[in-house]
């Protein structure tokens, strides 16, 4: 045999001929399968795939391409929003590399593989049965029984989608334990009949569900009668001209990976996005152990996965591609019986035999490696878990010695099997600390707020806007786990600032005052009180949301002060998209205050995506921890999304605490949520700015806009008494506005969509802008805003009838010389 992949002959003709098949559809049909003989009673013909990586040696790349590039279909068919609420399920054995793939092309999800491997102390959360395979049995153990329980999308991922019996069975099953409204099959190549598609719609139609479906390729296979009895008749009278292993002649040498700890082999048990990360981390420095291990003169090297252990290797192998000149190629030994014949025009034209080495549930049995024998590999590096690495592997006639028969060097690649730890509910410290305050931390009074936040000023947490988005938007990290690097106003900009501030000062104050007595206004009639007096008065407990809602909370302290002499109690407290308010935080405020006088504050809103995110955040904390009696509803100072019940205003205008980051915000952070530095019991983090102290204008902006109050008395309690006789529902129209404008833009994600001149100057602040757009004949309350554009060299297009002032749209897809839904290049 000269190649594995057979040249200018199509790898399906030697069984096409004999049993009068034909494989018809999309014209890439023939470069995807190949067709070989299975020795099994169920079905006589097997398609192989020439780009799954399993039983033909192709090249990495071309193995991960083809499953990342069905996880994008899959991300853009979803939406970023649905995808990060997804979980990918991929089938064993052949399928778990391809599954986890295509959770890297999705990129926001989770990764589960079934498996046919039980493991001591995992108990099952769902299982199901593939009736045409030679191993029928499929388990879920996944570490984590949550990730199933979950009603965002289920992607299921196979190589093959033939009659689509094993999905049906799949979604049954779990449908039953865990029902959830749409299901995504991804495949390879879609097989199906005519009537077999009509059986997975009409399931959907039962179970009330929607499944979609993404494929690479479609097509059927058209079966002659009696092709069973005649492939049987084939495999019979070929099986026995099957020639005799020669001798091992190679070396064989084990080589250390140094896996990162507590990352997962693979996803029998979950695998998530943080193991993702860490894994790209730590993959380039193995790829380099396992190129100084292979011999300089080696010209074609293969990477040999064991199994379920697809991914593993392939990644290895990936990276090692690049590491080394020689030609690479990956495949993996597997339980698939099949007929091998040397003809270039049949898709296994080798097979080695050796029996199982890992203990399996099933007991021993025949284990192959197909299309590794006489296809000239210099070297061959086996890549094994550490449940594999037994003495059977080792032994004559073991994989490894069969490896060593037909290549001069054997390389042994042991990554540890993860193990889940048995399930323990952790015990809390008796007491969390006290909340942090100024001067020590931030440069506000120590009575102004206190801080429900852990230090982390010794931390470098800063990264370059550009590296950070592209990070954040490959979904290969978390925007809060690393800050941007904080924006130095040039004196201009000051200037601007500062001539916001004494324009602005007075319809700020009318805001705080507004949505303050409107706060106190809705406690006192909760708690059955009037707002005469600090003896009887409701004294709602602020809790902002940090950072844009702390200047906001310590205004209505003041507020509330000057009004009524009342010391309201304020603490800022973190809250991340994606990852829910602060648990610890909450249990503090729960432990020395009564969450239902807790009151949210934050200073506008946007889409309405934080309140959405607190709402999930406070039921969550519920069911967890059984505390109740916080009130999801947040008071804001500025609702042009129409968001929220309780609110200063609902005009879009500049807010000149959203002009500038920490320097006015008493020089704290953007808050931090990192697993290496946020333990369970933790706080989230933030840092303290220090160094800035010579251009903090925190308190400057507070005085200012408290030193106006005594002017608008009279007008807020005009505005408050009309308010409160009106219908405060919010109507969601931003979030409308935000889906239109993401459509109308070619964006297609609304988390890069953000309205509003807060979330436009946080835009110009923090991340990679594409482009802003202004309401026609809006004014100095975007001086600001046009300044930064110019600074940065965005855009500002002119819109008439926009829902807001401006509206920030982030660059989309960023990558570095990435260009936009316009063609554009991004300039940074």
């Amino acid at each position: 045999m000269n190649n594995a992949v057979n040249d200018g002959v199509w790898s399906g003709t030697w069984v096409a001929e004999r049993l009068g098949l034909e494989l018809v559809g999309d014209d890439q049909l023939d470069d995807l399968l190949g067709l070989a003989l299975r020795r099994n009673p169920k079905r006589a013909h097997l398609l192989v795939s020439n780009v799954l990586g399993k039983h033909v040696p192709q090249t990495p790349s071309v193995v991960y391409g083809h499953g990342f590039d069905l996880g994008r279909r899959v991300r853009e068919l979803l939406g970023d929003e649905e995808a990060a609420r997804a979980v990918v399920l991929g089938y064993a054995e052949t399928a778990t590399g391809l599954g986890h793939c295509v959770a890297d092309g999705v990129g926001l999800a989770p990764y589960l593989h079934s498996t046919r491997r039980p493991v001591a102390g995992v108990d099952q959360a769902g299982g199901f049965e593939e009736s045409h395979s030679h191993a029928t049995s499929h388990l879920l153990l996944p570490e984590d029984p949550a990730l199933l329980r979950g009603d965002g999308p289920l992607v299921l991922v196979d190589d093959e989608f033939s009659t689509g019996n094993t999905v049906l069975n799949t979604i049954r099953d779990l449908h039953e334990r865990y029902p959830r409204s749409r299901y995504v099959v991804v495949a390879l190549v879609d097989m199906r009949s005519a009537a077999d598609a009509g059986r997975l719609a009409d399931f959907a139609a039962e179970i009330g569900a929607r499944v979609d479906l993404v494929a690479a390729a479609s097509g059927t296979v058209r079966l002659p009668e009696g092709v069973l009895e005649k492939g049987q008749a084939l495999v019979a009278r070929h099986e026995s001209a099957a020639p005799a292993a020669p001798a091992p002649d190679g070396r064989v040498e084990r080589v250390d990976l140094v896996w990162p700890r507590a990352v997962p082999d693979g996803g029998r048990h979950g695998f998530t996005p943080d193991h993702r990360a860490r894994l790209e981390s730590a993959l380039p420095a193995m790829a380099v152990r396992l190129a100084e291990a292979i011999p300089g003169d080696a010209r074609r090297v293969l990477v040999l996965g064991f199994e379920e252990l697809m991914y593993a290797p392939l990644r290895l192998a990936l990276e090692l591609e690049q590491a080394v000149a020689a030609e690479v190629r990956y495949s993996t030994t597997t339980r698939s019986p099949v007929l091998a014949v040397d003809d270039p025009g049949y898709a296994i034209r080798s097979r080695l035999v050796f029996p199982a080495h890992d203990d399996p549930a099933d007991g021993p049995g025949e284990r192959y490696a197909y299309n590794v024998a006489g296809a000239g590999f210099d070297a061959v590096v086996a890549v094994v878990d550490s449940v594999a690495d037994t003495s059977r592997l080792h032994a004559p006639g073991g994989l490894l010695a069969q490896l060593a028969a037909h290549a001069p060097h054997v390389l042994l690649a042991v990554v540890p099997s993860y193990v889940p730890e048995p399930p323990h509910v952790p015990e809390r410290p008796a007491m969390l600390p006290e909340p942090l305050r100024g001067p020590a931390f931030s440069s506000y009074a120590p009575e102004e707020v206190g801080w429900l936040l852990q230090d982390l000023s010794d931390v470098t947490l800063e990264a370059p806007t550009e590296e950070r988005e592209e990070a954040i938007q490959s979904g290969g990290a978390h925007y809060a786990e690393s800050l941007p690097v904080e924006y130095q106003p040039s004196e201009h900009y000051q200037q601007l600032f500062h001539a916001a501030l004494a324009t602005s000062a007075d319809r700020i104050a009318h805001a705080v005052g507004v949505v303050t007595e409107t706060v106190l206004a809705e406690r006192a009639q909760t708690r059955g009180r009037t707002r005469s007096g600090e003896a009887d008065a409701a004294r709602p407990v602020l809790v902002s949301l940090a950072r844009a809602g702390t200047p906001v909370g310590v205004l209505m302290r003041r507020w509330a002060q000057f009004r009524y002499g009342l010391e309201l109690p304020h603490y800022a407290v973190s809250i991340v998209r994606g990852r829910g308010i602060d648990a610890n935080a909450l249990r503090w405020l729960a432990a020395h205050h009564d969450p239902a006088d807790v009151v949210f504050v934050d200073g506008w809103t946007g889409k309405g995506a934080i309140t959405r995110e607190l709402a999930d955040a406070i039921e969550e904390f519920e069911e967890s921890d059984g505390i109740t009696g916080f009130d999801p509803e947040i008071a804001v100072l500025a609702d042009p999304g129409s968001c929220v019940r309780t609110y200063g205003t609902r005009e879009d205008y500049l807010i000149p605490s959203a002009c500038l980051n920490s320097t006015v915000s008493g020089l704290i952070s953007r808050t931090v949520l990192r697993a290496d530095l946020v333990g369970p019991h933790d706080f989230h983090g933030a840092k303290f700015y220090r160094e800035l102290a010579g251009a903090d204008v925190s308190v400057d902006f507070l005085d200012t806009v408290a030193a106006r109050f005594g002017e608008v008395v009279d007008a807020v309690d005009v505005a408050v008494k009309e308010l409160l006789s009106a219908d405060r529902t919010p109507t969601w129209e931003g979030w409308a506005a935000v889906e239109r404008i993401s459509e109308e833009y070619g964006i297609h994600d609304v988390n890069l969509v953000k309205p509003g001149v807060g979330e436009t100057t946080r835009v110009l602040l923090r991340r990679v802008p594409w482009k802003i757009l202004a309401r026609a004949g809006a004014g100095a309350d975007l001086d600001h805003v046009r300044l930064l554009a110019e600074q940065r060299g965005v855009p500002v297009e002119e819109v008439d009838e926009l829902p807001y002032t401006c509206v920030g749209l982030i660059h989309p897809k960023f990558t570095r010389g990435a260009t936009g839904a316009d063609g554009r290049a991004v300039t940074v």
